[in-house]
């Protein structure tokens, strides 16, 4: 198995649904910050939408949503989802219906359509995968074109089937409905970092380490062999690397050291106990 393979059987993460959002221009989504076992996610089915949020206390630059795209807050922040108008946003309406909200503002113009949900970490030590990604990842279920590779346009295509059938899920309100839209949000959860990862510019992280197939046979030892007394000169060996070499990509993709990593691997197969 590959790095998120791995991680994602280490700590499987499940997800919830919670409102989807049918807005017309002018419209905002304040969203609070989240607790420590959770990271919020937006889905845009339609329309054009600009996120603002702030991570570690610092403003971050505001990235523009399109139809198809997902992004995601690893860092739980507090965040902003509006259109683009700069207008005060009209007054929202919501009904809840099978545990989910539906959000109105009584307007389709310049419409947006948009799930708004949480994936939910297991209860074991989560540093592993909350410190090493991102503070927020946007990711496009739209394939690129030419311009992307084919494994990357292959992950983005199954991203936008989980999407879509999320959507009608969500839409249709059948009997199971809300079952079957947290079932496949842990499956979105697994496509978004499976398609940020196969990205030409993998943030820096578990997402940069997955892309170093060179690392691979150490991070295999270190997941499945955890308890051994592992030294860096064993593994750099497991990677026909010299030692210096092997410290330096370890380095260059998450900012922290081999041993660093295998202690906090060993943390959490311990909360799974």
């Amino acid at each position: 198995m590959e790095l998120l393979d791995r991680l994602l059987s280490l700590m499987p993460v499940t997800g919830r649904l919670d409102v989807r959002c049918h807005f017309g221009s002018p419209w905002r989504i304040e969203h609070p910050e989240s607790n420590e076992w959770e990271f919020p996610y937006h889905v845009l089915l339609r329309g054009e939408a600009v996120i603002e949020a702030a991570t570690g206390g610092k403003s971050e630059p505001a990235l523009r949503m399109q139809a198809g795209d997902i992004v995601l807050f690893p860092s739980g922040s507090a965040h902003t989802l509006r259109d683009g108008s700069g207008n005060p946003p009209r007054a929202v309406r919501e009904q809840h219906k099978d545990g989910l909200t539906i959000a109105t503002n009584g307007s389709t113009r310049q419409g947006a359509d948009v799930l708004c949900g949480r994936f939910v970490l297991p209860a074991v030590p989560q540093q592993l995968m909350r410190d090493h990604l991102p503070g927020r990842l946007l990711v496009s279920s739209v394939s690129a074109g030419d311009g992307q590779t084919r494994d990357a346009a292959f992950a983005a295509s199954r991203l936008a089937r989980v999407i879509e059938l999320m959507r009608e899920e969500a839409f249709e309100q059948r009997p199971g409905s809300e079952a079957v839209v947290n079932q496949l949000s842990g499956a979105l959860f697994a496509l978004t970092l499976r398609c940020a990862s196969d990205s030409d510019e993998a943030p820096r992280g578990l997402l940069a380490l997955a892309q170093r197939q060179r690392l691979q046979p150490a991070l295999a030892a270190m997941f499945d062999e955890a308890g051994k007394p592992w030294t860096l000169p064993k593994l750099a060996e497991l990677c026909h690397m010299s030692r210096a070499t092997f410290a330096r990509h370890f380095d260059e993709a998450i900012g922290r050291s081999a041993s660093d990593v295998l202690t906090e691997i060993r943390m959490a197969l311990a909360g799974r106990k």
